[in-house]
């Protein structure tokens, strides 16, 4: 397939999201350089708190710095309501189910392309694009939404539940760059970002522990941490605190007749609010070749669909060979060559058919190799 990641002609305008890092200041810089009239957009997606935990004020400020730069105009936009209703009630309420869900999934499909490319458009905006490192053929079919030239920073993920309506006169400028060219280029550029470090984790959460976090904005339901044969190691605060395949933060302290090896979470048993953990890293409870979705969203679905397929149910996992098969619900079974570790409700499963991403469901059951008694 040959790339056309261009769908506008030099001149349109594109409002880019400018986040303060290096991948979107490069972004906006790429464009200004082919010719468009670019404006930058700053999205303030959570409030600012008092104990400085979320920096987007001084993300802000490095954007001052990058618009005046690059010679573009620069708009700051909250977009906090939205983030609020449309992601983060949601993330609040799979936790508590005992699920383990992905803001940044949802964020880029309620946020960053549905007001944000709303906001865009009212502006007078041609197109939009941001610094993801994924890349579009813009074909007369529409849109497809394609991996990255490098693995390792591969961000379709995140992408795989926008829809592809939200994909049209999207573009991606530094998908076919590798990390150290963007910075190489950051230098070259005079953009004062070119070493700042990328961000990591989640805006609400920042530098605080995620225990913590959960803790101010759901109950804990203390309860046993059992091994596998239902004989208590020790106690933990909630379920939501935990995940499969976690190997930190359960504070077992050593055990009579038990190896000096980590523990794992392999299940939990919610109607007991008991965590079940084991020392094998390769406990077949953890493992599962088979996985349901919820309703499969499909950004392309082609008709009839390939009798082999690769997936991920990870950002930066290595792909993983599987065959589909649909349900008459829409929703999706997957089977995996080789068993999955730790394959999560709440997780997206994502769909690829060799560059292009298909789309994504959420993991709604994942069947172990061996279930809890």
């Amino acid at each position: 397939m040959e790339i056309n990641a261009q769908p506008l002609p030099p001149g349109s305008h594109i409002v880019v999201g400018l986040s303060g890092g290096v991948d979107s200041a490069v972004s906006a810089w790429l464009l200004k350089q082919q010719g468009y009239r670019v404006t930058a957009l700053f999205m303030v997606n959570w409030e600012e708190d008092e104990d400085g935990y979320c920096t987007a004020a001084d993300d802000f400020q490095d954007c001052r710095a990058i618009a005046e730069e690059i010679g573009i105009p620069l708009q700051r936009v909250d977009f906090s309501a939205d983030y609020k209703d449309r992601v983060f009630a949601q993330f609040l309420a799979d936790y508590a189910a005992g699920r383990t869900p992905n803001p940044d999934v949802l964020c880029n499909r309620e946020v960053k392309f549905q007001p944000f490319r709303e906001y865009a458009l009212r502006l007078g905006a041609d197109g939009i694009a941001t610094g993801h490192y994924a890349r579009i053929h813009h074909g007369p079919d529409g849109p497809r939404l394609l991996r990255s030239v490098t693995e390792d920073k591969d961000q379709t993920y995140f992408l795989a539940a926008v829809h592809r309506a939200q994909l049209e006169n999207v573009m991606f400028p530094i998908g076919h760059l590798e990390k150290p060219q963007v910075r190489r280029l950051a230098l070259e550029a005079g953009l004062p970002v070119h070493r700042k470090k990328d961000s990591t984790g989640i805006c609400f959460i920042g530098e605080r522990r995620f225990r913590d976090f959960l803790t101010q904005h759901l109950k804990d339901v203390p309860g046993a941490i059992v091994d596998t044969a239902g004989v208590e190691v020790g106690r933990h605060p909630g379920l939501h605190h935990f995940t499969l395949g976690q190997r930190k933060g359960l504070h077992i302290g050593g055990r009579r007749g038990a190896r000096e090896a980590p523990w794992y979470v392999v299940g939990k048993r919610q109607g007991l609010a008991q965590l079940v953990v084991s020392q094998d890293a390769a406990d077949p409870r953890m493992l599962s070749q088979r996985l349901d979705t919820l309703a499969f969203h499909w950004i392309r679905q082609p008709s009839p669909l390939p009798t082999r397929l690769t997936a991920r149910i990870r950002h930066r996992q290595a792909l993983q060979a599987c065959t589909v098969a649909p349900h008459a619900d829409g929703s999706l079974e997957v089977r995996f060559e080789t068993p999955q570790r730790a394959a999560a409700p709440g997780q997206y499963v994502v769909l690829y058919d060799g560059l292009e991403c298909l789309g994504s469901g959420e993991i709604r059951h994942a069947d172990p190799l061996h279930p809890l008694d």
